[in-house]
């Protein structure tokens, strides 16, 4: 017995991690279906599939994010684009992989506004449909042009690219400047306090991690040891700007008020709020109310204060009767990862908790654990309760929300799923490119890897990277752990393999080409026998 195979041939390049909530409001009556819906999208950041309790494969309690899967839908499959920040957010707003995008890797806090101005991003999509638009939390997809005066307007900020209202981090929290950016300014930042960044040089008689570890409280592992705030040593240097520093134990209430009075502001009229959550990503600084309660150190200590985040909004949501006329997607930057730069207990304290859930790798990784990430999309008003096995990806979100404000989709990449997003499609997306070191593929159940060289560990963080300077071939639905390359098994009784077979036709992908192999239909009919099959599956994989 036998297995058809029809694997497309893939044309894969890319060089390159976080968690997002979008809800969208619904409609209970013949008055609010003609209402335009609110929406919003929640970002949490380096948050694994396994570190949200409602896919039952962790230790630790996440009950407000819980309850939108008990409302909504449960997605096993939803992904985002890379497994690294900087990339997929790239996706998510302008709805385009970030391969397409040479500059789309983890930027500076002082690097240039990554996204074309002249681009319409999904902030352009909503406000054209006539929605007010901001965005609060994590940005980290660059400010200005190249060169920032901190001291005065900044341009571009998100606000050029079609958001109302901007009160965000420039970067990351482990990232100087350690300041609030409101729309073209830095925020509470008093005249005659200049603020100076650099990422190159540090300023004359700034005290360093590398230089003055005494002077911190928290010890740098790799990467994080330039300028000290708070006692906590970041990347880059930066001096002045005292009045604008932000306080770490308090920067989750700080996004929060902000949330909580855009909506006051703005829920008389449709709206669309992008919330980036900072947690769990380095340093993990968690308010002193949830300090110790984890029990898995800061970053166990920071998801709870992340679900309590969640719990606030969808409380303030309850509050305003905006629930009911509300759609929630619920999905992550990128993987998750333990030590992350920072000595914080994160691997001494996590005892039986898995992260990322069943799926191999995490964060910076090409394996399914770097990408595939949690996703839950609930809508009271028309979305069942239950679980979805659709493959979903956040670069997705902008044509469906297009599609759902009867706008055009100006996403290149981005395809229309609501009806996936909604439960009304079992299937999603047909093909899915991911990336972090090179790209990958998954179509159906299966994931493949292309050669590559590189190390297959990354040692600093202690994650697998994929790499393998041979090709790798999985069947996610049989092995979700991915513990059976079967790349490499005989084909049609002969000595061929599925790397030999991928090689005749391998080539660069093309920047600004959606065909995703050399021919529009290039297949080879590979017969795979069940013995071969991981764990016995027996799909017939149509391309």
């Amino acid at each position: 017995m036998s297995i058809k195979m029809n694997i497309l041939k893939s044309s894969l390049w890319y060089t390159g991690g976080c968690v997002s909530i979008l809800l969208y409001a619904g409609s209970t009556n013949a008055k609010e279906k003609a209402t335009k819906p609110n929406v919003i999208i929640i970002m949490a950041d380096d948050l694994g599939y396994g570190d949200v309790s409602a896919y039952k494969s962790g230790t630790i309690a996440t009950p407000n994010i819980d309850r939108l899967a008990k409302e909504g839908l449960l997605f096993n499959n939803g992904y985002a684009t890379a497994a690294t920040c900087t990339p997929s957010r790239y996706s998510l707003i302008t709805g385009e992989y970030p391969f397409r995008n040479t500059g789309a890797h983890i930027l500076a806090g002082d690097a240039k506004m990554l996204i074309d101005v002249n681009k319409k991003s999904i902030a352009g999509v909503m406000k054209d449909a006539g929605y007010k638009t901001a965005v609060i939390g994590k940005w980290h997809l660059g400010l200005g042009n190249g060169i920032i005066d901190w001291n005065g307007d900044i341009s571009p900020t998100p606000n050029t690219l079609g958001f109302d209202y901007s009160f965000i981090m420039a970067a990351t929290n482990d990232r100087v400047p350690t300041v609030y950016v409101e729309n073209h300014r830095v925020h509470n930042l008093k005249a005659g306090d200049s603020l100076f960044v650099n990422y190159k040089t540090n300023f004359k008689g700034e005290p360093t991690g590398l230089n003055n570890p005494e002077l911190t409280t928290m010890k740098w592992h790799h990467g994080h040891n330039n300028s000290i705030v708070n006692g906590i040593p970041r990347i880059g240097y930066m001096k002045g700007g005292k009045s604008a520093i932000w306080d770490d134990t308090k920067m989750a209430q700080v996004f929060v008020d902000e949330v909580k009075s855009y909506i006051d502001k703005s829920k008389s009229a449709p709206f669309f709020l992008y919330y980036a959550l900072h947690q769990p990503h380095v340093p993990r600084i968690p308010n002193n109310d949830f300090v110790g309660k984890s029990g898995m150190g800061p970053r166990g200590d920071a998801i709870l204060e992340a679900d309590w985040c969640v719990g606030q909004l969808l409380d303030y949501l309850d509050k305003n009767n905006l629930t009911k006329n509300t759609l929630i997607f619920f999905t992550s930057d990128n993987g998750p990862v333990l030590n992350d730069g920072y000595y914080d207990d994160a691997v001494e304290k996590l005892g039986n908790h898995t992260p990322a859930g069943p799926l191999r790798g995490g964060k910076y990784s090409l394996f399914d654990g770097g990408t595939h990430v949690p996703f839950i999309v609930t809508w009271p008003a028309q979305i069942k309760h239950g679980k979805s096995n659709a493959v979903v990806s956040q670069v997705d979100i902008m044509a469906s929300l297009a599609a759902l404000t009867n706008q055009s989709n100006p996403g290149f990449d981005s395809e229309n799923h609501l009806a996936a997003f909604t439960g009304k499609d079992k299937t999603g997306r047909k093909l899915l490119v991911v990336a972090a070191n090179t790209q990958a593929l998954r179509q159906g159940d299966w994931l493949y890897i292309p050669a590559s060289k590189g190390a297959a560990l990354s040692k600093e963080v202690n994650i697998e990277t994929g790499i393998l300077d041979a090709p790798q071939l999985y069947n996610l639905r049989a092995d979700p752990g991915q513990k059976h390359n079967i790349a490499s098994k005989p084909i049609r009784g002969k000595s061929i393999t599925l790397r030999q077979n991928m090689q005749k036709k391998y080539r660069p992908w093309k920047k600004n080409s959606k065909q995703y192999w050399l021919k529009s239909k290039a297949e080879t009919n590979i017969q795979i026998t069940k013995s071969d099959a991981p764990l016995g599956t027996s799909l017939f994989f149509d391309c």
